[in-house]
Formats: C-alpha cells, structure tokens, sequence
C-alpha cells in the first residue's frame, strides 16, 4: 500500500512537473506565484517589482471596453502581467505582445500593458465564454480588434476600414497565424470585414443573436447572414 501510495504521488509529481515544462502559460495561469507573479487584487497578478497601480488602471479600462462592448461580461480570467522579458518567456509568452490563454486567462508581456492589448485579448476570453459554438479565426479576431478599438488596424468612425481584404480571410487558428506572421495588415482586414459585417447586422445585438445561433447548432456561415 505505501508503495502504490509512493509511485502514486510520484507519477503526480511528474506529471505537474511535465505540465509546467511543456505548457508554462497553463502552469503560470494555476500557479502564478511559482512564477515570480505576486497578486495585485481583482484576478491580477504582476512580476515583483512591478507597480500595481498603473497594471490595476491598464486592466480596469480593458474590462469596461469589453464589458460596454457586450453590455456587460461573463468572463473573469485572470490577468498576468511581465515587466520583463525574461518573465514574460518564463510564463510560455513569445514575440506577442500579449495572448489568451485557454479562454482562462491572458498574459500581458512589458509592451502589452496597454488597455487595446489589454481589452483585445479579453475580447477573445469573453467571446468564448459566451460562445459552445466556433467561429473563423478572422472572425475572432476582427470582433476583438473592434472591441478593443486598436487604432492600428480601424478608422475611429463610419466606414471604420484602413485595409480591404483582397480574398478569403484565414478561419483555422494556424492559418491565422501563418497569414498574420506575413502580413500584420490580415489583422487590419480581418477588422474591416467584421466593422462592416457589424454596420448591417444592429452591431452589438447583432454579435449576441450570431452567438445564440451558434450555441442552437447552426453553422456560421448560416448564422451570419
């Protein structure tokens, strides 16, 4: 018995330790203290050192974008931010500037403390809590760009458009990222297609019946006409 209870704990051990190994952003998300990460209030957690006031503003401004977009969330993830390089490789961050992880949380690195980044990524965390359906990755990412209002890739009013899509935007995650790697201008298209698709669809009201078609089952490319 001892031994079972040994080699059980053991094989526990391992596997948490292989976990952290091959997917830090998911053992940073459940553990952001065994990543230098010390908690600031509200669900978020800053890299020691770093001033929790202007983190708390920066994710204050973000939550409201997304929640004045939505008329409200859904979603609570818990917000990592890195001041540092190192910390933010150390939590399975890359050359982003910030990243949703898991629909659970979202990871800011020392460029992302900004409410657009900021909002952006919450746009996907709350989308997807809203959605048991899926929608094209341009999709996805055209919504957060408007939500988030990045001025980057959307004029601020009417025809909100700075790049037309010349063909089919990118629908699988990895063919976004391929595209976006080549082109940071499919974020600017992907933008155009959605503020437009928004004019003709009561913008906001319109997000909210495309979700309940396709958590009722229909396709998205019934569900979005």
């Amino acid at each position: 018995m001892r031994i079972t209870i040994i080699a059980v704990v053991t094989v526990l051990v391992l596997a948490v330790g292989g976990v952290a190994w091959a997917y830090p952003s998911v053992a940073a998300t459940a553990c952001p203290g065994c990543y230098g990460l010390s908690s600031a209030g509200d669900g978020v957690y800053v890299e020691d050192g770093v001033p929790a006031a202007p983190v708390l503003a920066t994710v204050a401004t973000a939550r409201r974008l997304v929640g004045d977009f939505y008329g409200g969330r859904e979603s609570t993830p818990r917000v990592l931010v890195c001041g540092t390089a190192p910390c933010y490789a150390g939590i399975g961050g890359g050359r982003e500037k910030g990243v949703a992880i898991l629909n659970r949380a979202v990871m800011l690195s020392p460029g992302g403390l900004d409410p657009v980044i900021a909002s952006h990524e919450m746009a996907h965390v709350e989308l997807h809590a809203r959605l048991s359906g899926e929608v094209p990755q341009w999709f996805d990412e055209g919504l957060a760009v408007v939500v988030s209002g990045d001025p980057r890739y959307l004029g601020p009013t009417g025809d909100r458009c700075l790049v037309e899509p010349s063909g089919p935007l990118p629908e699988t995650l990895e063919n976004w990222l391929r595209a976006a790697s080549a082109d940071r201008q499919t974020y600017a298209k992907a933008a155009c297609q959605v503020s437009r698709w928004l004019l003709t669809h009561d913008g906001r009201d319109g997000v909210l019946r495309l979700i309940a078609k396709l958590n009722a089952g229909e396709p998205f490319t019934t569900a979005a006409r």
